[in-house]
């Protein structure tokens, strides 16, 4: 690996760019200034463009040197990165990046400084060799982990467009098999509030005779899933499209989900759990209960209670109808007497097909760049841009090389120094390949 791309990344990450509440403003400008001023001695364009309320995002752009007919590319990912959280559990301070053991740890070394940096790098690199075949818009926004504002604002109102983007802001599927990920899950996160009386009611006087806001709000949540296995209601199951068989083939070449459970430290939720792990997972919806908080602990009815739950769509589900439905039975199910409020929010899922020609290339640069066969993965998760892209035409290509057990979001977060090698290697070749993109 070049010290540069290893020196650049210590520099940026020392740059507190915290946007979940805790973070200073002008840190925030720092890191996107910091990456600006790369693009520009790189021979491109690059500015800061504003919303208000918002997180500047850096939008930028290298020109291909082969001229203006070459297919554009869309470079996403993101500057900000998550508060360290407590500072006792961390070896070493997380804005002071430190190489031990052959990673890189420090906040933001995977989320996503160290997995957008060899993106924009090997672009950059290209440019100033005077070798870039396409033409590269950055996008670099700064409030991933606080709800992506600015760049859904963006998406929406550009009309420079783009024949492919690239998201590098996910993982490897294991050290020796690099992920292209072709389905990503939506969301519908709701706050549920339930009231049942004016105020809490003694249990002694009162118990068994009067609502208890607690015992409808888990009926109510119960009224969700289906059986045992935690499956959700046929009612929010619509629209389900099920993975390919290409994709089927990928996933035998994964760690086994059982494996890959433990890993994390979890417990199965039923006996075959393991065995249906990337299914469920990846091409399927699930509904989880986030927070439950109600009365006290001495002997009162509860008057009020509030859940948080979140249901992960599948590829091709309408986030618009599953809320609609998860409003149904929860008012079929309330109790007369009972009142309740649902409020949250919704993302889009997405999924593309891996015959897709952009795929096709970014699959081959990633073999050609690491000698590495790629697999294409669904993600449990949700990246919002992908879906708004998408929704304008806009195949992505969604990939990364940090690895699964990296610590993203949490103490002693890590960046494998391997990774950023193979992760400027597979961009180097991904865009060298765009080149023979098809225009849209």
């Amino acid at each position: 690996m070049t010290g540069a791309l290893l020196d650049d990344l210590r520099d940026w990450l020392a740059i507190p760019s915290i946007s979940t509440g805790e973070g200073d403003p002008a840190e925030l400008e720092r890191a996107a200034r910091w990456l600006a001023d790369r693009v520009r001695a790189a021979g491109g364009q690059a500015d800061l463009v504003r919303y208000e309320g918002c997180n500047p995002l850096v939008v930028g752009e290298l020109r291909a040197a082969t001229g203006a007919d070459a297919p554009t590319v869309i470079a996403y990912g993101h500057y900000d990165v998550q508060g360290p959280g407590d500072l006792s559990l961390w070896a070493s301070p997380p804005f002071e990046p430190e190489v031990r053991g052959g990673r890189l740890f420090a906040r933001g070394a995977a989320d996503d400084k160290g997995n957008v940096l060899p993106l924009i790098r090997a672009a950059c690199e290209l440019a100033r060799a005077g070798e870039l075949p396409v033409h590269v818009r950055v996008v670099v926004e700064g409030e991933e982990e606080a709800g992506g504002a600015a760049v859904a604002r963006w998406v929406a109102e550009d009309e420079g467009g783009a024949d492919v983007a690239v998201v590098f802001d996910s993982a490897m599927a294991a050290p020796d098999t690099p992920a292209i990920t072709v389905g990503l899950r939506g969301i519908v996160f709701c706050e549920l509030e339930v009231r049942t009386a004016a105020r809490d009611l003694h249990s002694g006087l009162f118990g068994g005779s009067v609502l208890n806001a607690l015992h409808v709000v888990h009926r109510l949540l119960g009224e969700l899933v289906a059986g045992d296995d935690g499956r959700v209601r046929s009612e929010l199951r619509a629209g389900i499209v099920p993975a390919t068989d290409e994709e089927r083939r990928s996933w035998e070449r994964l760690v086994p989900g059982d494996e890959v459970i433990a890993a994390a430290g979890g417990r199965p939720a039923y006996a075959t759990a393991g065995a249906e792990y990337y299914e469920r997972n990846g091409a399927d919806a699930s509904l989880d209960i986030n927070q439950i908080r109600a009365g006290e602990p001495r002997t009162v009815i509860p008057s009020v209670a509030h859940a948080a739950f979140s249901l992960r769509l599948a590829p091709r589900q309408d986030p618009v109808a599953m809320r609609e439905a998860i409003e149904r039975l929860l008012r079929t199910a309330l109790p007369a007497g009972a009142e309740m409020t649902l409020r949250g929010h919704l993302a889009e899922p997405a999924l593309f097909a891996p015959s897709l020609p952009a795929l096709r290339i970014a699959a081959d640069g990633i073999r050609r760049g690491t000698g590495l066969e790629p697999a294409f993965v669904r993600s449990g998760g949700s990246i919002p841009v992908v879906a708004q892209l998408a929704a304008r035409g806009i195949p992505v290509v969604v990939s990364g090389f940090t690895l699964p057990d990296d610590p993203i979001h949490a103490p002693n977060e890590s960046m494998w120094l391997r990774g950023l090698e193979l992760g400027e290697a597979a961009a180097r070749e991904m865009l060298r390949g765009f080149a023979d993109l098809p225009r849209s």
